[in-house]
């Protein structure tokens, strides 16, 4: 696509949570872009009349709907502020010609830490024994505590997190399994079925993609199969779980807790999990860290540069073959 006849080339910012662009703008800058920050919490119309003129659009969790790229007649690439792009409507980006990046490592230390984070919470009863000795109970007895070594975790997902992940818990000296939709990337782990994995293991912990595949995929079906008592735990996308499922399973007293870090619809806590004991929500924090961050704001606008430049993108998607 050819560039604006007039005026400055720019790259639009639809939203960050953090404070400040600088890294963002003085990337574009230099490479002879004005980057455009939208305003927070802008709506579609907002984005689509910022977007009009612009070659690149760097987009964290707002949405980047067909209408908005077939609205940007110079639009050459949309950059992804995280490793999923569910948020991007792939058809209408590929319909238009229009390169679609993301960042698919740059968190794996900090969501496979934040995995174990929630595992030992529940099996040390950390969460619980706070919010307890807070309200002024004193009840050290109150909860059965496990010892984390003797737990068997079940990896759902092996992709880079995944996989980093299970290596953490095998460390920790865990028996891990993962599933086999992957076993070329099993490694060291035995790969089961997901009946079996959900029937082995204490705690289940998800590394899936939010797909229409996926969408709910963690339903009343899923969850009767866990093992009485175990642990869910969620931080690849809020989608792929049922929230009034797992609000039954619990309900039921067949399944134990539940940790997560993603909802359906960010930032609404679904109302059957909100006040409950039994489950452990975190603000969607898995992948922070200061390092984390800096990193995916950095490589997220050089790769947008990078096909602006009408350079080969470093992480498109789809993946390129190589």
């Amino acid at each position: 696509m050819t560039p604006p006849a007039d005026g400055p080339r720019k790259v639009l910012l639809t939203d960050h949570p953090w404070d400040g662009v600088d890294i963002e703008s003085e990337i574009c800058l230099e490479a002879g872009y004005e980057l455009v920050e939208a305003p927070r919490g802008a709506d579609l119309a907002q984005l689509v009349d910022l977007g009009a003129d612009v070659e690149g659009i760097i987009t964290c969790w707002a949405r980047v709907p067909g209408e908005l790229i077939r609205s940007s007649p110079h639009l050459q690439v949309v950059s992804r502020l995280g490793v999923g792009v569910d948020n991007i409507d792939l058809d209408a980006a590929a319909e238009c010609g229009v390169t679609v990046t993301r960042v698919p490592d740059y968190c794996v230390e900090e969501v496979s830490d934040h995995v174990l984070a929630l595992v030992y919470a529940w099996a040390r009863g950390v969460t619980y024994f706070d919010r307890a000795v807070r309200s002024g109970r004193w009840e050290p007895g109150a909860l059965a505590l496990r010892r984390v070594r003797d737990l068997v975790v079940g990896v759902w997902g092996t992709g880079l997190i995944g996989t980093r992940t299970a290596d953490k818990f095998s460390a920790l000296g865990c028996t891990v399994v993962v599933d086999d939709r992957h076993p070329e990337r099993a490694g060291p782990y035995p790969a089961v079925t997901r009946d079996e994995l959900l029937e082995r293991s204490d705690v289940v912990t998800l590394h899936l993609p939010l797909t229409e595949e996926n969408r709910g995929i963690v339903g009343a079906e899923v969850l009767s199969k866990m093992r009485p008592g175990s642990l869910l735990v969620n931080t690849s996308r809020g989608g792929i779980v049922d929230s009034d499922a797992l609000a039954a399973a619990l309900d039921a007293g067949h399944l134990g807790a539940a940790a997560l870090d993603v909802l359906p619809n960010e930032p609404q806590v679904p109302t059957a999990l909100a006040d409950r004991d039994d489950v452990v929500i975190t603000p969607h924090v898995a992948f922070s860290s200061i390092q984390s961050v800096q990193e995916l704001r950095a490589r997220a606008t050089e790769d947008l540069v990078r096909v602006l430049r009408g350079e080969p993108a470093e992480h498109p998607y789809p993946p390129a073959v190589r």
